[in-house]
């Protein structure tokens, strides 16, 4: 932890050092202003990374008690292992309630970089027709932000983290500026050409933030598979050793790690934000550093959370604060496909990357039999049958069992909807009354539940992946019978939207509170809707967007 000056007043004070918090550093420090970064966790360094680590070389070897035990929430996503696991919250720690019968499934990240550790790393636009979701069906609100306003600072983001994937032309989701797309194994393209030629669905290889190309010092990636454990050649896209590294260099930016926010200060003549309150994770001390502007970027609930603990009515006359969360409702859906693999060898390397296919639904009308919004698919990568009994029924010893292994004859193949999620009042965070964490800082209660149009999408999302597995001529389908749980693919969004309307949002156009003019949000609690795209490149695109806002008030003295 870095130790601040006695009376040192920053120009921005940024809470949060994942995707978006790296962003608004970097564009903060280096247009020249002083930055202060707060992190809740520790530091995070290569000494960290264990993608390269195999089983065998872990005590439990791979199945740690500690990731139960203390992380009973978060080991719920497949990517917290024995490895990685530092790198999810400890549940224990870090409590929040719901509803009884109403279970929601919170990840969370505390370390420099947070969640941009452990992403998915699928990144695609929100389209024009995305961003005016009340314009087509009636239902919600329309962003505050054109899609023709959001393109440069796309393009400005594309560019620096290094997407991979194809052109497409489709309206749904526009092209980014990427480097050469990975390629698509056997099974891959068999299912894309089967597919294709009997439905209306196209089957890309997904659009991702890891290089196949150098880019600024940052190396191609070399398909090793387990991007969420690190990275020893920054070939995938997270903050510590791009965006925060850039803003340390200009020698603007302070990062103060195991800074634990609890709420914002105010100036009680002015109600502005005169800093950001937090303890020391390590010695429970309270602290508090002061700046001209605060920007929240710690995460969706979690910048909600700052806000609702801030003091009675905070940035809240609209009453919007905490309302409107969304997710996406997954369907999970599987199949094996029977064909034989041509090349010699199919295994490693591992391709961090899967298939994506666009939403169809919906796209020329407003609703089809009462149904609004969409959803679209997003395969893992389709890999060669090889459980135990399949190898063990192969003939032979030596060579020729290995020949055997190698020549498997089936893909297990994984198809995953994400349906849209509707902003409705009723999913909301409140602060529960009753319950803190381990620094005294008072909990979130979370309830959320889907409503009959997710549930109509989940199903219809459903019967197309039947008839895609159908037309691959797969075996073997597996179906779903419930839901994901709201919260579950780590997409929550909402809860401290935008809106040009102070009476219905929270933040202006700018990412700016309506009601405390030196108060940014930028992370996920912005969104209007969810779309059914992964959201964290709009995150960044509306980050450098505020970030250039910012700076212009700046350079007018009016911060």
């Amino acid at each position: 932890m870095q130790i601040i000056q006695s009376g040192e007043i920053f120009d921005v004070v940024v809470v949060g050092s994942g995707a978006t918090g790296g962003w608004m550093a970097k564009h903060l420090s280096e247009a020249g202003l002083k930055v202060a970064v707060l992190e809740a966790g520790p530091n995070v360094t290569p000494a960290d990374f264990t993608e390269h680590l195999q089983p065998y070389d872990l005590k439990y070897r791979g199945y740690s008690p500690e990731i139960s035990r203390n992380r009973p929430i978060q080991s719920m996503k497949g990517a917290c292992e024995e490895s990685n696991y530092h790198w999810f919250v400890d549940d224990i720690e870090n409590p929040y309630t719901h509803p009884e019968g109403k279970p929601y499934q919170w990840t969370r990240g505390r370390q420099l970089g947070g969640r941009s550790l452990t992403w998915g790393r699928q990144s695609y636009r929100l389209s024009p027709m995305d961003l005016v979701p009340a314009s087509r069906d009636g239902f919600g609100e329309d962003w505050p932000v054109t899609y023709e306003e959001l393109v440069p600072y796309y393009e400005k983001v594309e560019r620096y983290v290094g997407l991979s994937g194809s052109a497409e032309g489709l309206p749904q989701i526009p092209d980014s500026i990427m480097q050469p797309p990975m390629g698509m194994n056997c099974g891959e393209k068999h299912f894309q050409q089967h597919v294709e030629r009997a439905t209306p669905k196209r089957v890309l290889i997904g659009r991702v933030a890891v290089l196949t190309q150098d880019l600024n010092g940052r190396k191609a990636c070399h398909y090793c598979g387990p991007c969420d454990h690190g990275c020893v050649t920054n070939s995938y896209f997270a903050s510590p050793w791009t965006t925060i590294a850039d803003a340390v260099k200009t020698g603007n930016c302070t990062i103060i790690t195991d800074a634990v926010v609890s709420h914002i200060e105010t100036d009680s003549n002015t109600g502005l934000a005169r800093g950001v309150a937090y303890i020391d994770r390590l010695t429970r001390q309270p602290r508090e550093i002061r700046a001209k502007a605060v920007t929240l970027c710690a995460s969706t609930l979690e910048s909600t959370r700052i806000l609702l603990n801030s003091g009675e009515g905070f940035c809240n006359s609209s009453g919007a604060l905490g309302r409107y969360l969304m997710d996406h409702v997954t369907a999970n859906t599987s199949s094996r496909l029977p064909i034989k693999e041509h090349a010699v060898w199919a295994g490693a390397p591992v391709r961090p990357n899967g298939l994506y296919i666009p939403r169809t639904l919906n796209l020329d009308r407003p609703h089809t039999n009462g149904m609004i919004r969409g959803y679209g698919y997003q395969a893992r990568h389709a890999i060669r049958y090889d459980n135990v009994s399949s190898i063990a029924a192969k003939p032979g010893f030596g060579a020729s069992f290995k020949k055997g292994v190698h020549s498997l004859d089936s893909y297990v193949f994984t198809l995953d909807s994400y349906s849209e999620c509707l902003p409705r009042w009723e999913n909301q965070a409140t602060i529960d009354p009753h319950v803190r964490d381990a620094w005294g800082i008072p909990a979130l209660h979370i309830s959320a539940t889907w409503s009959d149009n997710e549930m109509q999408l989940w199903h219809h999302s459903i019967a197309m992946a039947e008839e895609m597995h159908r037309a691959a001529g797969a075996e073997d389908i597996k179906l779903p019978t419930n839901p994901t749980l709201p919260g579950g693919k780590t997409h929550e969004v909402g809860t401290a939207r935008m809106g040009k309307d102070p009476r219905k949002s929270v933040l202006n156009e700018w990412n700016q509170a309506h009601d405390v003019k030196n108060v940014f949000c930028t992370d996920g609690a912005s969104f209007v809707s969810v779309a059914c795209q992964n959201p964290t490149l709009t995150m960044m695109a509306l980050t450098v967007r505020t970030g250039d806002h910012i700076i212009e008030r700046a350079r007018r003295s009016e911060l």
